[in-house]
């Protein structure tokens, strides 16, 4: 697994095994090895935009009696709405319905433009958890989706990223994944999304295909590649767990803005 970490003042990326983060050997002031629970996770990557896609899960459309799109739909989430894992997902004053939408993010490894479907693995760095945190209240009363999905801290992401050949080496596929979403609140926990990235109307080389033929897509952007059934709201101190099967878990807790 790859990752972004800082050990005092010193921000690095490295690869995580069994607990030990390797720092990459350009970072020479740092030592061969750190254990994880010394390091503070950062978010695993810089993208320069989040492209998100709505409406691409066959389950998530039957369950809003929706028609199957014909295209991707797309919409972006700015850089500054980027948060870590176990970061504090804070509830704006301007909201008062703040959802939680588990999402497969795919981590582009370098820049391209107009790709091929079946070119598109060449581009991906690796596979993330992702939250497409939502203010559905101003959603539906915007009639658009970008001050809605725009809120700092409205992008948790990580804790790290899972290469192609790493999952490989799990017998996993990315297009054959299990997505879950856990919220919990007080002493309870419960299920609220569960589905598997089988149920994708658009598949991954697809959607790569779609986005770069609109826009040059730079090493380190995001791909939210949409959300299963379940979606529903966060309260002040709940804790909201994304599970990806083979990537990981993403853990963050909501706070008041304030």
């Amino acid at each position: 697994m790859l990752g972004r970490f800082q050990y005092n003042d010193i921000i690095f990326s490295g690869e995580v095994f069994d607990g030990i983060v390797y720092p990459d050997p350009v970072y020479q002031q740092l030592d061969d090895e750190y254990p994880l629970s010394s390091l503070l996770i950062l978010p695993p990557a810089l993208p320069s935009k989040i492209v998100c896609v709505g409406l691409n899960y066959a389950d998530h459309a039957k369950e809003l009696n929706m028609e199957l799109p014909k295209n991707p739909i797309l919409f972006l989430k700015p850089p500054s709405a980027v948060l870590a894992h176990e970061g504090l997902i804070r509830y704006p004053a301007e909201s008062e319905q703040v959802d939680y939408e588990a999402e497969l993010g795919i981590v582009i490894g370098k820049k391209c433009r107009h790709v091929s479907a079946d070119s598109a693995f060449d581009y991906i760095l690796g596979f993330t958890c992702f939250n497409d945190v939502t203010a559905r209240d101003l959603q539906r009363a915007d009639g658009q989706w970008t001050r809605a999905k725009s809120f700092d801290t409205f992008a948790p992401v990580g804790p790290f990223i899972v290469t192609p050949e790493e999952l490989g080496r799990q017998n996993l596929s990315p297009g054959r994944l299990s997505v879950s979403c856990r919220v919990i609140r007080g002493q309870n926990e419960e299920v609220r999304q569960s589905s598997s990235t089988s149920e994708f109307i658009f598949g991954i080389p697809n959607l790569i295909a779609f986005i770069s033929s609109v826009m040059t897509l730079e090493k380190g952007d995001i791909i939210a590649t949409g959300t299963p059934p379940g979606v529903g709201a966060l309260l002040v101190g709940d804790t909201v767990e994304i599970e990806i099967e083979g990537v990981g878990v993403l853990r963050n807790t909501v706070v008041s803005a304030e």
